[in-house]
């Protein structure tokens, strides 16, 4: 009985090393996958997946790209945890909010190299001071795509879209900033305004325009403006840019009285787990050429100078695309509300859309 007690222990010391070596090795190849991966949460097509491919045979790392549709979305996935996202490209007013509630990591500027290829009008926004805690990858407007071969006068303003000629005809994008902003402005407010007085009258002034409203959407707008099927949308730079490009009827305009200038930058969110693969990206994406690269495939402007020289000129040299100083003057970023007019926006935009039906 001894002995066989003796056999039993023995057979009980092996299983449990096994276990040990077994859990051990688990451990390793973890840590082994956490280490040489970079995951990086992103807007759809938002980077040339060539850059991708040239990133991972550079650098080493596998890069597991995941998607989001919405700022709000992906602050919501951030903010919950259980997430290991290393690289995030959130929008300015969002930067904003998530820097104040501390889901970001601020960056340490000396692993960062190529800042100096940057516009410094980008840098130092009022949404991220110093860039303490985010890098500019793209920058745009909010203006108006119209067909020539459906519209008499061109539009130059946001009111044009209240003619009785746009019945039925007009695409709107699915944002209640944008669509909120674009009456403030048209009244000559700003489209970051907290009056109930300003705000009431814009929502009256798009209840006037819900005759022209053929849609309400997102990336829809694409195939209905490339297609003929509408006269004119309102929707951003990079999106119109796509349009312009398969549709030579199709041309981009930001009204001059004021629009939207938005900014996306790179940010390490909270839950990075490989911060040595984050700064590898944001130096990699820094790097004019593959800036450049990146700005061609996605069509929104670039705010690396550096890049912006390796453009070809017709393409830099669009005022629709590349606004002058001028035009940039009367645009405004959208800032960081707060959660009572961010649900006042929202509210305001779901009456319009409730109005339509």
């Amino acid at each position: 009985m001894k002995r066989l007690s003796y056999f039993l222990v023995g057979v009980i010391v092996i299983i449990a090393t096994l276990g040990l070596f077994a859990v051990k090795l688990s451990a390793d190849k973890g840590s082994s996958g956490i280490h040489n991966q970079l995951t990086i949460y992103n807007w759809g097509d938002y980077i040339d997946e060539g850059l991708l491919r040239k990133f991972e045979k550079e650098t080493g790392y596998k890069v597991n790209y995941v998607t989001f549709d919405s700022n709000e979305a992906m602050y919501t996935k951030i903010k919950q945890g259980g997430t290991t996202y290393d690289i995030a490209i959130p929008s300015e007013y969002m930067i904003d909010k998530m820097r104040s509630e501390k889901l970001l990591n601020p960056l340490d500027s000396s692993k960062i190299k190529g800042l100096s290829n940057l516009d410094p009008k980008f840098l130092n926004q009022p949404f991220d001071p110093n860039n303490h805690y985010s890098v500019p990858y793209f920058w745009g407007t909010l203006g108006i795509v119209y067909n020539d071969k459906l519209v008499k006068t061109p539009p130059a303003h946001w009111q044009d879209l209240w003619s009785p000629d746009y019945r039925d005809n007009l695409m709107l994008i699915d944002g209640a900033r944008e669509v909120i902003g674009m009456a403030l402005n048209e009244q000559g407010y700003s489209l970051n305004a907290t009056d109930m007085g300003q705000l009431n009258k814009a929502y009256d002034r798009l209840k006037q325009l819900t005759p022209n409203i053929k849609a309400i959407v997102a990336d829809e707008i694409k195939q209905y403006m490339i297609n003929n099927e509408a006269a004119a949308a309102v929707t951003f730079s990079g999106e119109a840019a796509e349009m312009v490009s398969q549709n030579k009827h199709l041309h981009y305009v930001v009204p001059s009285e004021g629009s939207n200038l938005w900014f996306d930058n790179i940010v390490i969110p909270k839950t990075a787990k490989n911060f040595p693969a984050a700064y590898a990206f944001i130096n990699f994406m820094l790097e004019p050429k593959n800036a450049a690269q990146n700005a061609e495939y996605v069509g929104y402007a670039t705010p690396n100078a550096a890049a912006k020289k390796l453009l070809p000129k017709e393409a830099t040299a669009d005022q629709a695309f590349y606004p002058s100083d001028e035009v940039m003057n009367h645009l405004a970023v959208y800032k960081n509300l707060g959660p009572k007019y961010l649900g006042i926006y929202n509210d305001l935009f779901l009456s319009v859309k409730m109005y339509r039906k």
